[in-house]
């Protein structure tokens, strides 16, 4: 009888969980909006928090986030933009301590990767870009970090790039569906997607074949290999290994993310 391949994790979201026009659509129209975030957790697996790019949070609301979800839940966390959006990355040190020290730990197991999302308008500097990627620790108070890069500049596409994240084991965030560079090269174990093409008029946001396209990438990645459909720039610089995997539907027609989510997850029910 043949041995069933190991896989990494598939993990499958939205960025947020308080958006108006949700409400009555995903949200039951008489649902408390101090229960959203419950509701949310009980129909996907995880959630990319976006309100810690405008500002801090408190440690007792990390807790909180914490104890209104289910144990296998995990949060991803969009990174401060003051430890992001500046013209020297390299001086982000303080910045980036701060964060880290705030309370994202109270997340505990709960805490997944975190998303460093550069500005449109930053261009690649390699020594700066690699002076960035050595001020992220491997691990705070003795809990392991996952660290990915958002980068939204063409010229990020590149092998100097992609090496560089590889060799700081940091995962380069594939921004499907978008006007973004799309990076399909694997330089993490984990694997991050934040998907940005959910359509208007389409009941699940994206035509069951894109959906079914998404799983299929999705699984390929979990179990170590590459989908066929995105070559990488590079060659894939060590031997497959399974791999958990994050995909988040973001922006696009925001009203449908939800819908698309539990969609994507139902492949792999």
């Amino acid at each position: 009888m043949a041995r069933r391949r190991p896989t990494g994790q598939i993990r499958v979201g939205v960025g947020g969980w308080t958006y108006a026009p949700w409400r009555g659509v995903f949200y039951p129209a008489d649902l408390p909006h101090r229960r959203e975030l419950e509701f949310a957790a009980g129909r996907i697996s995880s959630i990319e928090i976006n309100g810690t790019f405008y500002g801090a949070q408190r440690p007792e609301i990390f807790r909180r986030w914490r104890d209104e979800t289910p144990a296998d839940f995990v949060f991803s966390l969009k990174a401060p933009r003051y430890a992001t959006h500046r013209r020297v990355l390299a001086s982000a040190g303080a910045a980036i301590e701060r964060f880290l020290g705030g309370g994202v730990l109270q997340l505990q197991d709960k805490l997944g990767p975190i998303n460093w999302q550069l500005p449109p308008g930053k261009s690649f500097d390699p020594p700066d870009f690699e002076a960035f990627l050595k001020l992220l620790p491997a691990r705070v108070q003795s809990r392991p970090l996952r660290h990915a890069v958002e980068v939204r500049h063409a010229s990020f596409r590149s092998s100097a790039c992609i090496d560089l994240a590889r060799r700081h084991g940091v995962a380069l965030v594939l921004a499907g569906d978008s006007g973004y560079p799309w990076f399909s090269d694997v330089t993490a174990s984990f694997v991050y997607v934040r998907l940005m093409g959910t359509l208007a008029g389409e009941p699940l946001g994206y035509p069951a074949q894109q959906i079914d396209l998404w799983a299929q990438r999705a699984r390929r990645w979990a179990a170590g290999e590459i989908p066929a459909d995105l070559p990488p720039l590079l060659s894939a610089a060590a031997p497959a290994a399974p791999r958990d995997v994050f995909v988040y539907f973001i922006n696009g027609y925001k009203v449908a993310n939800p819908a698309a989510a539990q969609a994507l997850l139902q492949r792999f029910a």
